[in-house]
């Protein structure tokens, strides 16, 4: 139910099969599928997915938050400064981290490292909630010549320096090092830049699955930002973003509410009405191509404000049944059938005018009526 990918036979979301190295996930129906026999563990699919339905197992996003809050926390209490996290897997990393330990001056005090099976695994979440702890850079260790496709990590890495440079933490806070020497292991980690560390640090502790891990972190980012703002505009594919509604165009159908997979979009039970609540919109662009209109343009972006509350996108008085006076449709949809209708086609002019009525009641009365009249 969490993935985003297609919905009647209309696809949505396609960031997990676009970066697959081994072609192991395949359209299922409405969702994905992974064969295990075929997949290569490097977890890209993990990383990248917005809503959770794809996750790395061991470590699980929440158990690795909570391991770097942990290790943020004690490294600050115990007056440690300057804290930059550095991301390494065992089979490459950490070899290499002991052999620069082992043949050189080790790491840099300030350098704390944290072990992940791949370094792939690594979602925008785990690049950012750091720098909302505190620390003033992030880097992943890679080698020289990567087992896995390395695309999924740079547009994560790139996403992070954009809302980290926009909030004034920095420019390049997050990154990449490729080294399978430790002389150049360490060189990188001289030429590090160190980004404005909060002076406010936030506390909050991780809970939950991807989406809301994402969510609290973009937002205590935001919170603890040297320089806040309300809006950061992202690339094509980022996990976040609003919707531009062409509300003249929109006629309530709630087409784009039924395709919706995460509940960003919603309707009333007491009126017409469509709601959008940005925070968990995943961008997955089902309700622009399931939209009847074509009426619905994604915006990928962060709006900080808009995270606050729902919003109305468009709402209308409804119309009352004639018969009954039950609601049904909205006042404009219905007022602009009959206009189009009346006296201009066959069935509803002269003596037939008064079939015109068929409209302006509801299904069950319309049935009624018509049932009478025949």
């Amino acid at each position: 139910d969490l993935c985003a990918h297609s919905r009647s036979r209309i696809t949505g979301c396609t960031r997990c099969l676009d970066l697959c190295p081994t072609g192991a996930i395949a359209p299922a129906g409405d969702h994905v599928a992974i064969d295990a026999e075929v997949c290569a563990g490097c977890g890209s699919c993990a990383a990248a997915c917005p809503t959770g339905a794809a996750a790395y197992a061991v470590p699980d996003a929440e158990s690795l938050l909570r391991r770097l809050r942990t290790l943020l926390f004690t490294y600050r209490e115990a007056g440690g400064l300057d804290a930059i996290v550095l991301f390494h897997d065992l089979g490459h990393g950490e070899p290499l981290i002991d052999a620069l330990a082992r043949f050189g001056a080790g790491l840099p005090a300030n350098v704390l490292p944290v072990a992940v099976n791949e370094i792939t695994q690594l979602g925008v979440e785990a690049w950012t909630a750091p720098v909302a702890w505190g620390a003033c850079a992030v880097r992943a260790l890679s080698s020289a010549k990567p087992r896995h496709e390395l695309t999924g990590i740079a547009a994560n890495i790139a996403i992070a320096n954009l809302l980290s440079r926009s909030l004034g933490y920095g420019a390049e806070v997050c990154g990449l090092i490729e080294a399978d020497d430790p002389d150049i292991l360490a060189s990188a980690l001289d030429l590090i830049t160190p980004g404005v560390a909060s002076r406010r640090p936030a506390a909050f502790l991780p809970l939950g699955k991807k989406r809301s891990l994402l969510t609290s972190t973009m937002l205590e980012l935001h919170r603890a930002a040297p320089t806040p703002v309300d809006r950061v505009a992202l690339p094509a594919a980022a996990p976040f973003g609003g919707l531009d509604v062409n509300v003249d165009g929109c006629t309530l159908c709630l087409s784009c509410v039924s395709a919706c997979p995460t509940g960003a979009l919603s309707d009333s039970e007491q009126q017409p009405a469509l709601y959008f609540s940005e925070s968990a919109c995943v961008q997955c662009g089902l309700c622009a191509a399931t939209c009847p209109e074509k009426v619905i343009t994604l915006t990928p972006q962060v709006d900080f404000e808009a995270w606050g509350a729902r919003r109305v996108v468009k709402q209308e008085q409804p119309y009352n049944c004639i018969r009954c006076a039950k609601p049904f449709g909205t006042r404009s949809t219905v007022e602009r059938i009959v206009a189009k209708l009346e006296g201009k086609h066959w069935m509803f002019a002269g003596e037939n005018a008064r079939r015109l009525d068929l409209v302006r009641m509801c299904d069950n009365c319309r049935i009624d009526a018509a049932m009478t009249e025949g």
